[in-house]
């Protein structure tokens, strides 16, 4: 494992990146706090801490650099466990150099740049239905409960709640949030949408609509927005 995880950093090495080889989650965790990365891979399967927990550390600390996990655990309760511990995004194994240097360049981006979604606003707190969030600070209440988020999934949310009583495609959420447009990746979408469901007390699916065949749709709280709610059916 150790030379394949070297072998990885020398390759993302000729690629651009300015990357680090680290063996455990405990140095791992040392690391991120002194280092201050652009953005961490993970694999899950680390020899002492594993890398689910180590993401889930990082974040109880604080933490929000970017974590995206490498793996070859493929079951869906996998993915969702990990992304609800913090992940912000989840590659499987084997995968394609491109796809990951594609992936991890869209974290990096999300986070070093404000794009036309984050235009300067006079309000930097958006509301819907008994959610609220805070651009700055990127804190998230749910009737006034604190609701602690991934920075991907805040950034789902965010553009959801942006939107209220509209619907947004999948294609538009890769683009948007993930800024890649990879044909048959809406399954990342739908994982993220059950993890913020989830967080969201949202199992009846009232807040986060799943319109069939369109997106997704938030409801914005107003009365007007009832009927089109009802009428997609979701």
């Amino acid at each position: 494992m150790t030379s394949t995880a070297e072998t990885l950093v020398m390759a993302l090495r000729f690629i651009g990146f300015d990357a680090h080889f680290v063996a455990t989650g405990a140095e791992m965790i040392h690391q991120t706090r002194h280092r201050e990365p652009d953005a961490v891979l993970l694999d899950t399967a680390l020899p002492d801490l594993g890398g689910v927990e180590v993401c889930h550390r990082l974040r109880r600390e604080g933490i929000d650099t970017p974590v995206l996990f490498l793996s070859d655990r493929t079951a869906v309760e996998d993915k969702c466990h990990a992304l609800a511990m913090g992940g912000d995004d989840y590659l499987t194994v084997p995968f394609d150099l491109t796809e990951l240097n594609a992936r991890l360049r869209a974290l990096v981006r999300r986070c070093r740049r404000r794009g036309a979604y984050d235009a300067p606003r006079p309000d930097r707190r958006l509301r819907a239905a008994g959610v609220e969030l805070d651009e700055d600070t990127r804190e998230v209440w749910l009737q006034g409960r604190a609701v602690p988020l991934s920075a991907t999934e805040f950034a789902l949310l965010r553009l959801l709640v942006r939107n209220a009583g509209k619907v947004v495609s999948k294609a538009e959420i890769l683009d948007v949030v993930w800024n890649y447009g990879f044909q048959g990746e809406s399954g990342v979408v739908e994982t993220y949408v059950y993890t913020l469901r989830r967080k969201l007390d949202d199992a009846d699916r009232t807040l986060i609509r799943t319109v069939r065949g369109a997106g997704y749709l938030v409801y914005s709280g107003r009365a007007t927005d009832v009927g089109r709610l009802h009428a997609a059916g979701a």
